[in-house]
This record gives C-alpha cells, structure tokens and sequence, in this order.
C-alpha cells in the first residue's frame, strides 16, 4: 500500500475535508448563470431580437454537443481519485495525459463534423432565417474552442480528484469573467455584435483550458505524463472507454427524461410549457447546490476505494450526504419562502405566474427526494461502478415512462411533477440498495 493509501484514515475524513472540496464547487456553478444573464444583456443592447435568439440558440446547440462529453470529467475522476488513494502516482499522471488526449479528439472531430452537425441542428430547429444567419455566424467561430472546452472536462475531473477544487473554482471565475470583460468590450465598445460574443468565448475557453494545465503542471514536471507505454496501457484503455461509455448510456438517459418532460409539458398548452420552464429552474439551482457534495462524494470515495479502506469509503460517503442533506433543507426552505417572489421575478405574465405558484410545492420536494439520487450518483463514480449507475438509470427512466402514461391521463401537469419525483426516489433507492454491494467489493 502506497503511503497516499496510508494517509488516508477514516478519521483523516472529517467535516471540515468535505465543505473545502464541496464549497468551491458550489461557489464555481453560482457563476455560470451570470455568464449567460451577460451574453443575452450585452447582445440585447443592440436594441433587435434576432442577435439575442441567435446567442442563445448558437450556445444551447454547442452546449449540447460538448455535453455528450461530459462523462470525461466523471470518468476521471473516479479512476484519478482511485489511483491517487492506491499511492500509483504514474497512473494519476497518465490520466491526465489519457483524458487531454480524448479532449483533444474529440473537440478536432466536433471541428471534422460540423457541417453535418449544424445542419442536423438546424433542421430541427424553428428559428427564423434572420435567426439561424447569425447563430450560424457565432457557431462557426465558437466551434474551434471545441478542443479546449472538451479538455476541460478532463482537467477539472483530474483535479477534483485530488480535492483541489478551489482551483477549478479558479478556472471557472477567470473564464466567466475574461468571457464578460471581453463581451464588454467587444460588443459594446468596438460593435462586434453576435461575432463579438463568439470571440469572447472563444478566448475565455482557451484560456480556461491553459490555466487548468497550469495548475497541473506538477503533474508535467514528472516524466510519468509522458510514459507512453502507461499512458497506452491497452488494459487501461479499455476499463476508462468502459467507464465512460456506461456514464455516457446513463446521461443520455437523464437527459431522456427530462427532453420527454419538457415534451409533454408542451402538449398542455403554452402557460404550463413556460411555468413548468420557469419551475425547472430551481431544478438546475438544486443541481448547482448539491454537486460539490456529490463531487465531494467522488473524491473521497475514489480515494478511499484506491487504498481499499472500507471504513473510509462509507465515512466518505456518509460525511458527503450528511451535509448534502443539510443544503438540500436549506434549498426547500429558501424554494417555498422566497419561491413565489422568484417567479413573479423570472415570469412577468400573470396566466404563467399563477400557474408556476400552483406547481411549486414540487420544487419544495425536489431537494429533499432527489439528494440521494445526486449523492450516490458521486459515491458511484469514485467507486467506478458506471455500470450500475447505467443500470439503475435505466430502471428509473422506465419507471418514469410508467408514471407518466399513469398519471398524467389522470392529473395532467400534476402528474408528469409527481413523474419526475418518482423517478429522482427509484433512482436513489435503486442505488442504494446496490451500495452494500459497492462497500463489501472494497477488498481490506
């Protein structure tokens, strides 16, 4: 056993550990709904609909595109936090070779495939001529960050292993605040229009992804990084591509559910369509609340399960949701005290406030009966059991589909709520049950 393996009691796992992984997350996510407030503000002073629809389509369809590759952060950060716990630093420094090469694929096969890309995109979507010229324009510039973007998933997984989260929280800032510096100054100042706000991400998304190599250059001061015969391990490879290809097979189940949501939403007229819009939003403020926990989660675990110390693992686990649990009350309380405010805020139609007042009880219950489904989410994948988080996934979007043709019949857009709730506990419950399992695999 290595001596990382060694240093790592159940008692080195304490309270004050947990909050300094999970808080810089928490603090990192507060500001990427800024970042998008800024775009829409900045593009809205040019005083037409057009460049602000543009934006926010150009953004949605990238996002889309880079989020497929979301798994790599996952995926890294249990197999980093695992080797990291098992004292193997050359493997920790191959990860982080192994996940920039797959970053750096992928975003040159996004920048190969963007012709048909755009054009699958733009044939689904209802955007007005006017509309799709100038995202088009913002894509075509923003689309070479792709590399950078995709890589940062990479980075910020390989350092939340090693619980260094205040530098992803580092990372975030200076990319949201050089993307609106730049916004500022591009559109505003020198009149760049949409053209102006591309660059600016374009730059910011750079940038971000050379800062996240600065904070892990003690990683390249070793010549473990560049160990090409680890590095090209085939056994190694093959558990990372299964790794992320089960994390992969999960969220787009995930997101599954919630595009058949939204679908469903739409079939009962456009008020409940916008409520339900206006609701999900304390959906995604819930989300951003309790990641850092469950990122929390993911790194001790990881760590824990690397040096094969069960008692850590579940004082990991157990110290991770205890205080994702005291965030998700504090989101409930704040959700049903200042909930009716917040819509009034984000929703100025009287028809669409009156109808997100009605469903907002939902959004009261969402912390509470979906922290499990988000904190065993996180001790899976620092246990690197994707495949039971696929499998259980899998059963929750079935169990989904079940409530909704149920319920929905019969209670309408009460129905296809009380769905979504259904489906955060099966998924909580069904990992649950699996995590005694999880726990005895730790060999001692």
């Amino acid at each position: 056993m290595g001596a990382q393996a060694e240093a790592l009691a159940p008692k080195d796992i304490t309270h004050r550990r947990v909050l300094n992984i999970a808080f810089p997350i928490v603090i990192s996510n507060a500001t990427v709904p800024i970042l998008g407030a800024v775009d829409t503000g900045v593009v809205g002073q040019i005083g037409l609909a057009a460049p602000i629809g543009a934006v926010g389509l150009g953004a949605i369809v990238l996002s889309a595109f880079y989020w497929v590759f979301g798994f790599l952060r996952m995926g890294t950060v249990g197999l980093t936090a695992q080797a990291a716990g098992d004292g193997d630093t050359g493997e920790v420094a191959a990860l982080l070779t192994r996940g920039l090469l797959i970053g750096a694929g992928a975003g040159l096969l996004v920048l190969l495939l963007q012709v048909p890309l755009f054009w699958a995109a733009f044939s689904v979507s209802p955007a007005s001529g006017e509309v799709e010229t100038l995202a088009r324009q913002y894509m075509n510039i923003r689309i070479w960050s792709a590399p950078a973007a995709i890589s940062i998933y990479a980075i910020t997984g390989w350092l939340i292993a090693q619980e260094r989260t205040r530098a992803v929280l580092v990372i975030q800032v200076w990319m949201n605040g050089l993307n609106i510096a730049l916004d500022l100054w591009f559109v505003l100042g020198l009149g760049w229009g949409v053209q102006g706000v591309a660059i600016a991400t374009f730059l910011a998304e750079w940038s971000g992804a050379a800062l996240g190599l600065w904070f892990c250059r003690a990683a390249f001061q070793s010549p473990d990084w560049r160990n090409w015969v680890q590095v090209f391990n085939r056994l190694r490879w093959v558990r990372m591509i299964k790794l992320n290809r089960d994390i992969l097979i999960r969220s787009l189940l995930l997101e599954a559910m919630f595009i058949t949501f939204m679908f469903m939403g739409a079939d009962m007229g456009d008020v409940t369509l916008a409520a339900n819009q206006v609701l999900m939003q304390f959906l995604m403020i819930t989300a951003y609340g309790l990641d850092g926990f469950a990122f929390a989660a993911e790194a001790l675990v990881g760590r824990a399960f690397g040096a094969k110390q069960r008692a850590a693992v579940r004082r990991g686990a157990v110290l991770a949701s205890l205080w994702a649990g005291i965030m998700a009350l504090i989101l409930a309380i704040v959700f049903w005290v200042l909930g009716p405010w917040t819509i009034d805020l984000m929703a100025k139609s009287p028809e669409v406030q009156v109808a997100a007042r009605i469903y907002l009880p939902y959004m009261v219950l969402v912390p509470v009966l979906g922290v499990a489904a988000f904190m065993f989410d996180g001790i899976f994948v620092g246990a690197t059991r994707a495949d039971e988080m696929r499998n259980m996934m899998a059963i929750s979007f079935a169990v989904f589909v079940v409530a909704v043709l149920t319920l929905v019949p019969m209670f309408g857009n009460h129905g296809l709520w009380a769905a979504m709730l259904i489906a955060f506990v099966t998924r909580g419950v069904t990992l649950g049950l699996r995590y005694p399992a999880l726990e005895r695999s730790v060999s001692p």
